[in-house]
């Protein structure tokens, strides 16, 4: 399963494995949503909500897209956040891992907070 994220400066793609929570956000694209921003990490709100998956994790490597539970959001990390120990992304809390952006996730730096933000099929 391939995802497109447009927003009004870029867009990305990821390539996301088959887990429930990544089949939830299939079945709802498209979506669109107002993004935030999180130090180096983007997310937005989805109309999916699920729970916290076994493997679910908090320290992640950039490009990592990620589901966080407690917001039913996407999180799309590129580098640390403000509850980051030194260059690691760390997020909020343990996130459900869905995949992995396609490219460079520094594309993300161009997203802005209040950004309206798509994602679709790819």
């Amino acid at each position: 399963m391939r995802i497109r994220m447009l927003w009004p400066a870029g867009q990305t793609t990821a390539t996301l494995r088959p887990t429930p929570t990544s089949e939830a956000l299939w079945e709802a694209l498209p979506i669109s949503s107002s993004a935030s921003t999180w130090g180096k990490e983007v997310y937005f709100g989805t109309p999916v909500s699920v729970p916290r998956e076994t493997d679910a994790q908090q320290v992640v490597e950039p490009g990592t897209v990620a589901f966080w539970t407690d917001g039913d959001s996407l999180a799309l990390p590129y580098g640390p956040t403000p509850i980051s120990r030194e260059d690691e992304c760390r997020l909020a809390s343990p996130c459900n891992l869905l995949g992995s952006l396609d490219g460079d996730p520094q594309v993300l730096r161009t997203v802005r907070s209040g950004d309206p933000i798509r994602v679709e099929r790819a």
